[in-house]
C-alpha cells in the first residue's frame, strides 16, 4: 500500500484555495492503479495560470534539497534556458535559492533561518523573480519557507530571586516573567509546569494572548523562621515534535515585615501610542497606594527586573510620580507593542512590592515614502510604434503596512501612455494613443507612487521618453500671402525678400529647397524679373523695376523637403512697386486747355485787381506727393514789382491791383512748376503778356474785379478747410499704419535690404476730394485675378468765372493713391 499528498498551490490573486488530495492505492491493483497514478502525476505537473508559481520549502533544509521544477513549471525547455539568459533575482535574499540551468531543478543553495528572514510574521516567503531575454519574460515566483522546532524557549535569565514578606496573605499573586520562543505557530505555544511545591501553585497565562499572565500564587502561609528561603524550578515546553523546554530557577526569599504592600489600580494596563513620537511623550500614569504610613506607605516606581533591554531604551518610568515617559524611538516597522512590567516597592526597612503590566500597542502612522525603481526601458520609441507596446517595468515597495502600505501609480496626465498592473506592486509602462513626434519629440514621464495613508505619501520617479521621427510633415510656410513694398529703379541683384517654410521632421525630412513655379508676366518670363535661393529662399529682383510699367508683380514660391518621396506647399509673394520722383512736371501745350509752355495774352489796362489774365497747366507721371504739383512766379529782372500773380495750386495767372499806364505794355512771366518728391523736380512756363487799351475796359474790368474778388475769397475758404481736411486724412492714416504694424509685427520682415518703408499718404490742398477710379489697371502686372481698384485724392482748381472747363481738377493736382 502507498500513500500520496499531493498539494496543489495557486497564486493568492488568482483567488484559488489550496487544496489536498489524499490518495491511497496497491501497487497489485493493476490497470485502474497505474491510471490513476498517472493522473496524479498528471495534476501535480499543473501549472498556475498569468505565469506566477508556488513552491514551499522547510527552513533548515540542506545545500540541494529540491524545491521545484521551475523551468517545467513555468513552461520554458531546457535547451532555451541558456540561450535566453535564464536567471533569478531575489532581492535582499541572497543566495539561498538557486537554479540548475541542466536540468530547470531550484534548489535550497545556502542555509535558510526563517526567524533570521521574516522575524515572528505568520507568513514568510521568498519572491524571486525569474527573467529570460528574447523576448523579455518576467516571471514571479513565491517560495514559503515552513517553520520547523528549531528554537527552545527561553526565559530571561536562568535564575530568579524573588522577595516575599512572610505578611503576605494566601492566594497573593507574584508575576513571573514568562518564556520566548522565536519559532511560529504550534512552535511557539508554551505551556508551563512548576516544580512541586507546597507553598506555591502556578498561574497559567490566558487566553489573552497579548499578555502573558503568569505568576506565582501563594498556597500557604509563610514563615521566615521555618523556610527563609524556597527553590522552585519553572519548565516551559512548547508543542513542536519534537517538543523543546527552557528552565528557569527561583530562588524565594522570605523577608520578615512589611504588611502591607503598594497596590496598582489595575494590574493590567492597555495604551494606545502612535510610532515617531517625540521623547518626553507621557504614555501613562500609573498609581499604586500602600496602606501603610510613613516611609512604609511611600512608594517608588521602577521597572521590573525582568524587563528587557528593548523596553529600557525606549521607555522611562518617574520613580515619584509614577509616569512613564517615551525616551527613545517608537517604530511601528520594528516592533508592534511592548510589554512593560512595573513595580511599586515602598520605602519600609523591609520593602514591598506591587506589580502592574502595561500593554503599548504602537499605532501605525505613514511615515514610509513609497519607493519606486524602473527596469528593463526600451527606448527610443519610433512614432508609429503599435498601440501596448511596453517602454518600461516598475515595481513599487512601501514599508507601511495595513492601508498605509497599499500603493497605486498614477501617471502624469495627457501624455500617451498608461500603467497596467502585472503582479502585485509591479507595472508596465505601455504605449496607449498614437505618437506625432512633431507635436511632441520627447516625453517627460513622470510616475507617482502615493500610499493610502492619511495623509498619503507619495513618491515620484520619471523617464524621459524619445520618440523616434518619421517623415510624414511637408514644409510649410508662417502664412499663405506675403506682401512685399519695394521702391522703383532699384539696383539689380537687390533682396527684397526672405520666404522660410518650416518642416516639422527631422534631419534629411526637414532639409528644405526653393525654387520659382515659373509662369509669363506680360510677355516676359517671371524669371527674368526675380529669382530665389534654393537654399535661403532670399528672392532677389534681377533688374531694376519701374512704377510706371508695372505696379504689382505676384507670381509663387515653391518649397520642396529631402525626403522619398519628397512633400511640398507653395506661398504667394504680392511685390508692390513704390513710386519715386523720377519724372518732372510735363507742361501742356496751349492747345490742351488754356496755357503752357510759352503762353501770350492779351490783357486791357483798365481791369481791375484780381482778374484772372491767363492760365498754365502741368501733369505729373508720378503718383502722390510725387504728382502734387505748386506754381510760382518768379522775380522780374530788376527787381521790379509786378502786378501779377499765379494760384499756388491752380497755376492761373491774375492781376494784384489795377494796371496804370506805368506798366510795361509787353509783360514777360516765369513760372516754375514743381513737385513735391525728394528731391524736387521743376518745370518753367513763360508767359507773355500784351497791354492795350479797349473802350469795353471799364466795364470788363468792373466784372473782372468782382470775379477776382469773389475767386479770391473762395480761395481762402478753401485754403481752410483743405488744411483741416488734410490733418484728418494725415490722422486717419497714422492710425491705420499702427493698426496694420501691429497686426503684422508677428509676421516675417516684408522688406527687402533696398525696400523702402511703409507708404504714407498725404494731402496737398487746402479742400480735397475723395474719388475711385480704374486708372492705370493696366499697369497692375499680377497676372492673376482683377485689376487692383485704387484710391485717388485731389484737390479742386479755384473756379475761373471765364472759364467752365478750369473747374475740372487737374491731372497733375492728384494727391495720392492707395491700393484698395
Amino acid at each position: 500500500m502507498v500513500r500520496f499528498l499531493l498539494i496543489l498551490t495557486q497564486d493568492p490573486l488568482m483567488r484559488t484555495k489550496h487544496c489536498a488530495l489524499e490518495m491511497e492505492f496497491s501497487w497489485g491493483s493493476g490497470k485502474e492503479s497505474r491510471r490513476l497514478l498517472l493522473s496524479l502525476l498528471l495534476l501535480a505537473a499543473w501549472k498556475v495560470g498569468s505565469g506566477q508559481v508556488h513552491y514551499s520549502v522547510p527552513e533548515e533544509a540542506k545545500h540541494g534539497t529540491f524545491v521545484g521544477r521551475i523551468a517545467q513549471d513555468l513552461g520554458l525547455e531546457l535547451a532555451e534556458l541558456v540561450p535566453r539568459l535564464f536567471r533569478v533575482a531575489s532581492k535582499g535574499r541572497g543566495d539561498l535559492l538557486e537554479v540548475n540551468l541542466q536540468n530547470g531543478i531550484l534548489f535550497v543553495n545556502s542555509r535558510i533561518d526563517r526567524e533570521e528572514l521574516c522575524g515572528r510574521s505568520v507568513e514568510c516567503s521568498i519572491h524571486l523573480e525569474v527573467i529570460v531575454d528574447r523576448p523579455l519574460q518576467v516571471f514571479h515566483v513565491e517560495v514559503e519557507v515552513k517553520d520547523v522546532n528549531d528554537n527552545p524557549p527561553l526565559f530571561p535569565g536562568t535564575q530568579k530571586t524573588l522577595f516575599m514578606a512572610e505578611s503576605r496573605p494566601l492566594d497573593s499573586r507574584f508575576p513571573l516573567e514568562g518564556a520566548s520562543d522565536a519559532d511560529i505557530g504550534e512552535n511557539a505555544l508554551l505551556t508551563y509546569r512548576l516544580s512541586p511545591s507546597e507553598y506555591f501553585s502556578l498561574e497559567k497565562p490566558s487566553d489573552d494572548e497579548r499578555v502573558k499572565r503568569l505568576g506565582l500564587v501563594l498556597r500557604k502561609s509563610l514563615d521566615r523562621e521555618e523556610a527563609p528561603e524556597i527553590f522552585l524550578v519553572l519548565t516551559a515546553t512548547d508543542r513542536g515534535k519534537p517538543e523543546l523546554t527552557g528552565t528557569v530557577q527561583l530562588l524565594v526569599k522570605v523577608l520578615d515585615a512589611n504588611d502591607n504592600a503598594p497596590a496598582f489600580d489595575r494590574t493590567l494596563y492597555a495604551v494606545k501610542l502612535p510610532e515617531n513620537v517625540p521623547n518626553g511623550t507621557l504614555v501613562i500614569k500609573l498609581n499604586a497606594s500602600d496602606l501603610d504610613e510613613g516611609l512604609n506607605g511611600d512608594v517608588v516606581y521602577s521597572f521590573s527586573t525582568d524587563i528587557s533591554p528593548n523596553v529600557k531604551s525606549r521607555f522611562h518610568v518617574d520613580p515619584v510620580t509614577g509616569e512613564i515617559m517615551v525616551k527613545g524611538y517608537i517604530d511601528f516597522e520594528e516592533s508592534k507593542s511592548y510589554e512593560i512590567l512595573v513595580e511599586g516597592i515602598d520605602k519600609g526597612q523591609l520593602p514591598l512590592s506591587g506589580h502592574c503590566t502595561v500593554m503599548v500597542e504602537v499605532e501605525d502612522t505613514n511615515d514610509n515614502v513609497p519607493v519606486m525603481e524602473f527596469k528593463y526601458l526600451s527606448l527610443p520609441i519610433r512614432e508609429d510604434a503599435p498601440l501596448g507596446t511596453v517602454i518600461a517595468l516598475i515595481s513599487v515597495s512601501d514599508l507601511d503596512s495595513g492601508v498605509n502600505g497599499q500603493v497605486t501609480c498614477t501617471l502624469t496626465p495627457h501624455i500617451p501612455f498608461k500603467l497596467v498592473s502585472t503582479f502585485k506592486n509591479y507595472y508596465s509602462l505601455v504605449l496607449d494613443r498614437a505618437l506625432d513626434r512633431e507635436s511632441v519629440a520627447n516625453y517627460g514621464v513622470v510616475v507617482t507612487a502615493r500610499d493610502g495613508g492619511s495623509p498619503s505619501l507619495s513618491a515620484t520617479a520619471s523617464v524621459s521618453v524619445e520618440v523616434a521621427d518619421v517623415n510624414d510633415n511637408a514644409p510649410a510656410f508662417a502664412q499663405p500671402e506675403y506682401t512685399v513694398f519695394v521702391k522703383e529703379n532699384n539696383p539689380p541683384g537687390c533682396h527684397i525678400f526672405t520666404v522660410s517654410a518650416r518642416d516639422a521632421d527631422a534631419q534629411e525630412n526637414a532639409r528644405v529647397s526653393y525654387s520659382l513655379v515659373e509662369r509669363r508676366v506680360g510677355e516676359r518670363a517671371l524669371s527674368s524679373y526675380v529669382s530665389v535661393h534654393a537654399e535661403s529662399g532670399k528672392v532677389y529682383a534681377l533688374q531694376p523695376l519701374d512704377h510706371e510699367e508695372l505696379e504689382l508683380l505676384q507670381f509663387q514660391v515653391s518649397a520642396r523637403d529631402a525626403g522619398v518621396p519628397p512633400l511640398g506647399s507653395n506661398v504667394t509673394l504680392q511685390v508692390f512697386v513704390l513710386d519715386e520722383n523720377d519724372n518732372a512736371p510735363a507742361l501742356l501745350p496751349p492747345g490742351a486747355g488754356g496755357g503752357g509752355g510759352a503762353v501770350s495774352e492779351l490783357v486791357a489796362r483798365s481791369v481791375g485787381a484780381g482778374h484772372v489774365v491767363a492760365k498754365v497747366r502741368a501733369v505729373d507721371a508720378d503718383s502722390g506727393y510725387n504728382a502734387w504739383l505748386s506754381y510760382e512766379l518768379q522775380p522780374a529782372a530788376g527787381g521790379a514789382r509786378s502786378p501779377f500773380r499765379v494760384g499756388l495750386y491752380t497755376g492761373e495767372i491774375c492781376t494784384t491791383r489795377a494796371l496804370d499806364e506805368a506798366d510795361l505794355p509787353r509783360q514777360r512771366l516765369l513760372v516754375l512748376v514743381k513737385d513735391h518728391g525728394e528731391p524736387a523736380l521743376t518745370a518753367t512756363a513763360t508767359v507773355l503778356l500784351s497791354l492795350v487799351e479797349s473802350v469795353q475796359a471799364p466795364k470788363a474790368s468792373s466784372r473782372a474785379s468782382v470775379g477776382a474778388l469773389s475767386a479770391e475769397t473762395a480761395l481762402v475758404d478753401v485754403n481752410v478747410y483743405l488744411i483741416i481736411a488734410i490733418c484728418a486724412v494725415s490722422s486717419l492714416l497714422v492710425l491705420t499704419l499702427l493698426l496694420y504694424t501691429a497686426l503684422r509685427c508677428s509676421a516675417p520682415p516684408t522688406e527687402g535690404a533696398c525696400g523702402p518703408g511703409k507708404p504714407t499718404l498725404v494731402c496737398s490742398s487746402a479742400v480735397e476730394s475723395w474719388s475711385y477710379s480704374r486708372k492705370r489697371s493696366q499697369r497692375m502686372c499680377s497676372g492673376e485675378g482683377p485689376a487692383k481698384t485704387d484710391l485717388m485724392a485731389f484737390s479742386p482748381s479755384v473756379p475761373d468765372p471765364r472759364d467752365t472747363e478750369d473747374q475740372q481738377p487737374a491731372t497733375g493736382d492728384s494727391l495720392s493713391k492707395v491700393s484698395l
